[in-house]
């Protein structure tokens, strides 16, 4: 299996983000490169590890409809908090094609089996929690992104043996802390 150095050959630098710090760096530019690359369906996209939505008022200047998941509470990598939810959904109110959804990744999978053009999972950086998240991601959405394969090594290992078992194409994006990308070929 081969992992792909991933180059966009366009970006664009006018997305709109909600203005917090965030570890994606530069990912916002690439995203219509990626959507274009990989021929992504921008209906419907979902989100796991929303934290302050960055990423995720990102991804909402490209599909019609973004669901975020996250527990709002943090974890042992991004640092644990006071419930955030209503205080994220309130500084996200302006990007009305985004929909947050207060869960763990496995309580909304549980039950959960829409259809996404893409998937980003940005959750608890175990191998473990990357892979379980990433492997729901890899039936239900025809592209999935992961950030952290260049800070945490258990996230690309995930990424790689995901890509194995799905017979997926695999390109890393390694700025902004890496970014892996799985393009299903099913």
């Amino acid at each position: 299996m081969n992992i792909f150095n991933y180059n966009p050959t366009n970006r664009d630098y006018d997305v709109k983000t909600v203005n917090v710090h965030s570890a994606w760096g530069d990912i916002p530019s690439i995203i219509s490169d990626i959507i274009q690359t990989f021929e992504v369906n921008t209906n419907k996209a979902i989100e796991f590890g929303v934290e302050f939505g960055y990423s995720t008022t990102a991804l909402a200047n490209y599909f019609d409809e973004v669901v975020g998941v996250d527990t709002f509470i943090g974890d042992i990598h991004s640092g644990h908090k006071e419930d955030n939810y209503l205080s994220i959904k309130e500084n996200l109110k302006e990007f009305t094609n985004i929909e947050l959804i207060k869960a763990s990744y496995q309580e909304y999978t549980k039950n959960n089996n829409g259809k996404y053009g893409l998937a980003h999972v940005d959750i608890v950086h175990t191998y473990e929690d990357t892979y379980a998240c990433g492997e729901w991601c890899m039936n239900n959405a025809d592209v999935v992104i992961f950030h952290d394969t260049v800070s945490f090594p258990n996230v690309l290992k995930a990424c790689y043996d995901l890509a194995v078992k799905y017979n997926a194409e695999f390109y890393n994006y390694p700025n902004s802390n890496g970014l892996g990308i799985l393009v299903n070929k099913k």
